[in-house]
């Protein structure tokens, strides 16, 4: 039993560091689920990066690359508006920031008991986040399962 609640109790220490992390990380920032295909351009400048726009068939991805090292992908769709975000590289995005007005789902689902301490899933209304790494190895992706193109698959977005 003991063994047990130190596992649960390490696995809420590290979630709310992760948040805390994601919440604080000023150097990474991305357009917000659901907002409008604009705020991708704010995004560039903020993070003094490099984007490479890929049309594809009903979406589009801008992928801008970080003085860092990190990659971050806005998928936005036909209507205009970004429907996932992805990452990847030493540093995580501000979570805040990238997941909008569906951040505070995102928390409280993530307050929740789960399985896995490097690893987080969650899938709550029309919000899914997978968030996973260590130090300086993080990756991770949210998007809108209503909003994803058809033709996409889930497993794409990355």
């Amino acid at each position: 039993m003991r063994d047990s609640q130190s596992m649960i109790d390490f696995k809420r220490v590290l979630l709310s560091s992760l948040v805390l992390a994601a919440g604080l990380a000023p150097c990474i920032a991305s357009a917000a689920l659901g907002e409008p295909e604009a705020s991708v351009q704010a995004d560039v400048a903020q993070l003094k990066g490099s984007i490479n726009t890929t049309d594809m068939a009903g979406y589009r991805v801008h992928e801008i690359q970080t003085p860092s090292g990190t990659r971050v992908r806005e998928y936005v769709g036909s209507d205009g508006k970004v429907f996932a975000v992805a990452w990847k590289g030493p540093t995580m995005p501000n979570l805040q920031q990238t997941l909008g007005r569906y951040f505070d789902d995102y928390v409280a689902a993530a307050k929740a008991p789960h399985a896995g301490h490097h690893h987080l899933q969650i899938r709550r209304g029309d919000l899914v986040v997978e968030s996973g790494g260590h130090m300086r190895a993080f990756s991770g992706r949210a998007y809108l399962p209503t909003a994803v193109p058809g033709g996409l698959a889930a497993g794409d977005i990355r």
